[in-house]
C-alpha cells in the first residue's frame, strides 16, 4: 500500500463532469489499496473572477482582505469533490488549508509555508477516508488567513506530501508532463520521462508554467518525488526527482519563455555607493520579487537602473 498525494488544477475541476472524473480517479486509487489525499485548486477561472470582483469595489484592496476573498475559491472545489465521491458510494472529507495545519508566514498574497501539522489528514486516512485539501491557502500561527500566490496549490501538494511522508506527489494538469519547450509554440517539443530537481527549478524559474517554482523547491528540500501528468488520460508523465546515474545527462533539458514579467526602469539615479542597495532593500521590504537587474554606464554622475519582476508585483514596486 502506498500513500499518494494528487493535485488537480482549476482546469481539471473546471466543470461538474470533470469533478466527477477526478472523483472516479481518486476512488480507483483508493480501491487499489492506496491512501489517497487530493489537493485541489479553485474551479476554472474562479480566482480571476474574484480578483475582478475586488477591483470593481476597490481600486487597491487591502492584501488581508484579498486573501480572505481568494481563499473561498478552493473551498467550493473541495466541497464539490467530496460530494462527488460520496455520490459514488465512498467516504471522503474536505479540509481547508488552515484546518489541516498549513502554517505560513504573515506575508499576504505570497505567503511561504513554515510548517504542516498533518495530524488531521493522517487521522482521516486511518479511518479509511479519501482526504480533500484546499490548495493555495494556509494561516499564520495566530490564525490569519493567507494565500500562497498564483500556482500555490502545487506548493500545497508538495508540502502535504512531505508532511504525510507520501510516496509520491502527483501533479495533474492539462498537459501530459514536462516538455523540452512549450508544445503550443514548438510542435516538435518532446516530453521528458524524468528530470532532476535542479533542471526543473531552472525551467520553472525561467517560465515553464507546468510546475510552480516554489513547489519544486519545496519538493527538493524535503525529498518529495513529483509525478507531473495529465488529468485527461492515464499516460505516464514526467518524474521529477533527485538526479541519479540512470537519468539522461542532457546538456540542454529544455527551452522556456516567460510573458508574465515586467521591466521597471528608474531613471537619473545618482551613481554613488549605497543607492542601489537602498532601492532593492525597499523592494525586498515590500516583498517584490526582483529577477534580473541591469545598471547602465554612468554619465555625469547619473545612471538608470532597470529590473524585472512579475507583473503582479508592479503595484507594490511603484509604491
Amino acid at each position: 500500500m502506498a500513500r499518494i498525494v494528487q493535485k488537480y488544477g482549476g482546469t481539471s475541476v473546471g466543470t461538474p463532469d470533470r469533478i466527477r472524473a477526478v472523483a472516479r480517479r481518486l476512488i480507483a486509487r483508493k480501491m487499489a489499496g492506496d491512501d489517497v489525499v487530493a489537493v485541489v485548486s479553485a474551479m476554472g477561472h474562479v480566482t480571476d473572477e474574484l480578483v475582478d470582483l475586488a477591483s470593481a469595489v476597490c481600486s487597491n484592496p487591502p492584501d488581508r482582505e484579498m486573501d480572505m476573498l481568494l481563499s473561498t475559491g478552493e473551498q467550493v472545489s473541495i466541497a464539490l469533490l467530496a460530494m462527488a465521491i460520496h455520490a459514488e458510494g465512498h467516504d471522503a472529507i474536505s479540509f481547508t488549508g488552515p484546518q489541516v495545519g498549513i502554517v505560513t508566514d504573515p506575508v499576504h498574497g505570497k505567503a511561504k509555508i513554515q510548517e504542516v501539522r498533518a495530524d488531521r489528514i493522517l487521522e482521516a486516512l486511518a479511518e479509511g477516508k479519501i482526504v480533500i485539501v484546499a490548495g493555495f491557502q494556509g494561516a499564520t500561527a495566530d490564525g490569519q488567513i493567507t494565500t500562497l500566490g498564483r500556482g500555490g496549490s502545487d506548493t500545497t501538494a508538495a508540502a502535504v506530501a512531505a508532511g504525510t511522508d507520501a510516496d509520491v506527489c502527483e501533479i495533474y494538469t492539462d498537459v501530459d508532463g514536462v516538455f523540452t519547450a512549450d508544445p503550443r509554440i514548438v510542435p516538435r517539443a518532446r516530453k521528458l520521462d524524468s528530470i532532476d530537481y535542479e533542471a526543473m527549478l531552472e525551467m520553472a524559474a525561467s517560465g515553464a508554467g507546468v510546475l510552480q517554482l516554489r513547489s519544486v523547491e519545496f519538493a527538493r528540500n524535503h525529498g518529495v518525488v513529483i509525478h507531473c501528468r495529465s488529468s485527461f488520460n492515464d499516460n505516464p508523465g514526467t518524474i521529477v526527482k533527485e538526479a541519479d546515474a540512470t537519468m539522461e545527462q542532457a546538456i540542454i533539458s529544455g527551452v522556456t519563455h516567460d510573458t508574465s514579467e515586467a521591466k521597471v526602469t528608474i531613471r537619473d539615479v545618482p551613481d554613488r555607493p549605497g543607492v542601489a542597495a537602498f532601492v532593492f532593500t525597499r523592494m525586498a521590504e515590500a516583498n517584490v520579487n526582483v529577477d534580473m537587474i541591469i545598471q547602465n554606464v554612468s554619465e555625469e554622475g547619473r545612471t538608470d537602473i532597470s529590473f524585472t519582476s512579475p507583473k503582479t508585483d508592479l503595484v507594490r514596486a511603484k509604491q
